[in-house]
């Protein structure tokens, strides 16, 4: 995956958006969902490949307060007051980045295909090029593009630990349950452990 811009928020900041100097295993879930994704299986990051060096960029972005209803869209009673509830936010995002995603298939009970038929399916899609939506690294303005992986390697001198990080999201319960882990990034390779810590939501 590789892309001119991205933005992966860590949680416990508030008013600023400042990214991860890596993407995040729910950033990369999104991106392989995008490209193929079926309710027979899940996507289960195994590790995170940075391939090129980390670079950040500081943008203003125009941001509303005023949210309609999931009702109230689909049904145009009501419009979004863009002007008079706007604030604008800083965001700190990362410039010309490039991942090696490394990820299982994770079949669910209800599966009907052995799990090759999936991963085929999947290697046949990036092959093509083909995706259901476009992907994007964080926020969707920051467009993702993809191809077959290749021998790049990885960048051998970025070695930090990154804090807490976002695992996984449990959308199962009510409300969804969150996941949490220490990320490392060690020689340009983050390695995602197979289960988080159960935890709070995103701080708001």
């Amino acid at each position: 995956m590789w892309g001119e811009a991205a933005l992966f928020t860590r949680p416990e900041l508030k008013a600023e958006r400042v990214t991860y100097p890596v993407m995040t295993p729910t950033a990369a879930v999104g991106v392989l969902q995008a490209i193929y994704w079926k309710p027979e299986f899940d996507w289960r990051i195994v590790a995170i490949e940075v391939l090129k060096p980390i670079q950040q960029f500081t943008q203003r972005r125009n941001e509303t307060t005023d949210l309609a209803s999931l009702a109230d869209a689909a049904s145009g009673r009501r419009r979004i007051n863009t002007v008079a509830n706007r604030v604008q936010r800083n965001s700190v995002c990362l410039h010309d980045v490039a991942y090696r995603i490394h990820a299982h298939t994770v079949l669910c009970a209800h599966a009907d295909k052995p799990e090759i038929a999936y991963r085929e399916q999947f290697e046949r899609r990036v092959s093509r090029g083909s995706c259901f939506s476009q992907p994007y690294f964080g926020v969707r303005e920051f467009s993702a593009y993809f191809s077959e992986p290749d021998d790049t390697p990885a960048c051998h001198d970025l070695t930090e630990e990154l804090g807490v990080m976002l695992h996984s999201i449990d959308h199962s319960t009510t409300p969804p349950s969150f996941r949490w882990f220490t990320a490392f990034l060690d020689h340009g390779v983050m390695r995602v452990p197979a289960q988080g810590i159960p935890g709070t939501g995103p701080v708001s």
